[in-house]
């Protein structure tokens, strides 16, 4: 069954722009994970673009983390607006549901690393005016908002002021990519239900970006989801899509009623994949895979669209 697919985080528009910072390589398509053609054949979709950004990697002369995003925004709304037959942005819920009542992909900005906003609370507003609706804390590095998985070391007292301008707003806080810490200050601040985009069980696979029991269980608290990342890496090497939905069966050990998973699958942000998931055409033999292993149609359309719409209607949109 082709059942519609929404993708809680890509890096597809970093990948767009290229390490010439050119932009030169086509979304409509091309040969990355995501392009609009092979998204459009799904059954609906609807894909949350990250803009990434981090201080931690040299750029070139002259460039800046800002530079960076303000490249991406551009980019991606140039290219919607150049393929309005297939795709439109969405800024609400409501826009996403009448985008697939009418055959569109929904676009939804994200921001991956608040490098490129100077990691401000005080810019975030323009951003929600732009249509952004989810935003990480950081990417690998240690910020002046929090740490990272690698880095250690918790939220700082921006940090604070930033989830709750993020929330205060209507922005999803996305956990990913967040030192353990972290975390856990988030969870005793929150006041919104917090999302961790694209991370996998720890129980499955044990690296720092994956989700311990417990962390899963407190986002389901929340009311929150956490999204199947496809990463070879942090599924579990040499992985095929069984493996990765290993990781969906542990979540349901601890969320029998699915309600609390999604997709985040990173793609064109992760090298590699699982050996037979080559990109986002490759969702519906997920769905199959998900289906021969016992779960039904209702539990695999939360999965792959409900939950992840839910989430945002009730703290972004």
């Amino acid at each position: 069954m082709n059942f519609p697919v929404f993708d809680l985080h890509c890096d597809t528009v970093t990948e767009l722009l290229g390490r010439d910072l050119k932009g030169t390589t086509d979304l409509r398509k091309n040969s990355l994970h995501i392009d609009l053609e092979r998204g459009a054949a799904l059954g609906g979709y609807a894909q949350c673009f990250a803009f990434w950004s981090t201080t931690e990697i040299p750029l070139p002369k002259g460039i800046k983390p800002e530079d960076i995003f303000w490249r991406e925004v551009s980019l991606l709304q140039d290219a919607i607006d150049k393929n309005s037959d297939l795709v439109r942005q969405a800024r609400t819920a409501a826009d996403i549901e009448k985008n697939l009542k009418e055959g569109k992909i929904s676009a939804v900005f994200t921001l991956e690393g608040p490098a490129g906003i100077g990691f401000e609370p005080g810019k975030l507003e323009k951003l929600y005016n732009l249509g952004f609706r989810i935003s990480t804390l950081g990417w690998n590095e240690k910020n002046c908002l929090t740490g990272s998985h690698v880095t250690g070391g918790g939220l700082t007292k921006r940090g604070r002021e930033y989830v709750k301008e993020c929330q205060r707003l209507g922005i999803a806080v996305d956990v990913s990519h967040i030192s353990d810490e972290a975390f856990w200050q988030i969870m005793e601040i929150t006041e919104k239900p917090v999302i961790a985009s694209h991370s996998n069980s720890r129980s499955v696979y044990d690296v720092s970006r994956n989700l311990t029991d417990d962390m899963f269980k407190a986002i389901c608290a929340t009311g929150g989801v956490a999204g199947l990342n496809l990463y070879d890496g942090f599924i579990g090497k040499n992985s095929n899509i069984d493996m990765a939905c290993d990781h969906i069966f542990r979540f349901l050990e601890l969320d029998p009623e699915g309600k609390h998973i999604a997709l985040g699958g990173d793609l064109d942000g992760c090298d590699p994949l699982p050996a037979d998931f080559s990109g986002v055409q490759d969702y519906p033999a997920l769905a199959a895979r998900l289906m021969a292993r016992g779960l039904d149609e209702a539990t695999v359309r939360n999965i792959f669209w409900n939950n992840a719409l839910g989430v945002m209607k009730a703290c972004a949109m």
